[in-house]
C-alpha cells in the first residue's frame, strides 16, 4: 500500500512538473508585442476604406484610412488609427463577426451598415457592420470611431 501511494505521489508531481513546464512564463508573455507583425511581405502602410451607410447626420460616406502613418479622408483618422492598435493583439480578429448562437438583446439599432475593407496587419479584411440586434449594435459600437458613433 505505501509503495502505491509513493507512486502516485510521484505520477502526480511529474504531471505538475510538465503542466508548468508547458505554460509560457510570465516574463515571457508579457515580451510580446501587443500587435501580430504583419504577413511576410507586406507593406508599411495599413490602409482601410470605410462605407457607411444610412446613418444619417452627415455620417454616410466613404472614408480612406491610412495608419502607420497616420492619413486619408477619414474624419478622426488619428483616433481610429489609435483604436485600431488598440483593438489589434494576437489571436483577435479585431473585424470578427458577433459569435453565432449568441444570446442578444432584441433591440434595432436603426437602418444604418457599414463596410470595412483594406488590409490591417498585412491581412486583407472585408468586414460588414450593422445594427440590427443589441449583438451587432454592440459590435459597431466597439469599432468606434473606425465607424461614426451612434446613438442607440
Amino acid at each position: 500500500m505505501l509503495h502505491r501511494l509513493a507512486l502516485t505521489a510521484v505520477a502526480s508531481a511529474a504531471a505538475s512538473l510538465a503542466a508548468l513546464s508547458a505554460a509560457p512564463s510570465a516574463a515571457f508573455a508579457a515580451s510580446l508585442p501587443l500587435m501580430p507583425p504583419p504577413v511576410s511581405g507586406a507593406d508599411d502602410t495599413d490602409h482601410l476604406t470605410v462605407t457607411v451607410r444610412d446613418a444619417g447626420d452627415g455620417n454616410d460616406g466613404t472614408y480612406e484610412l491610412d495608419c502607420h502613418p497616420v492619413g486619408g479622408s477619414h474624419p478622426d483618422a488619428q483616433a481610429a488609427c489609435e483604436e485600431m492598435d488598440r483593438r489589434t493583439s494576437w489571436g483577435k480578429d479585431p473585424f470578427a463577426p458577433a459569435p453565432p448562437g449568441g444570446m442578444c438583446t432584441m433591440q434595432y439599432g436603426g437602418p444604418a451598415t457599414a463596410r470595412v475593407t483594406g488590409t490591417w496587419a498585412g491581412r486583407p479584411v472585408d468586414a460588414t457592420y450593422e445594427r440590427g440586434d443589441g449583438c451587432e449594435i454592440a459590435r459597431w459600437d466597439a469599432l468606434v470611431p473606425v465607424l461614426p458613433k451612434l446613438g442607440s
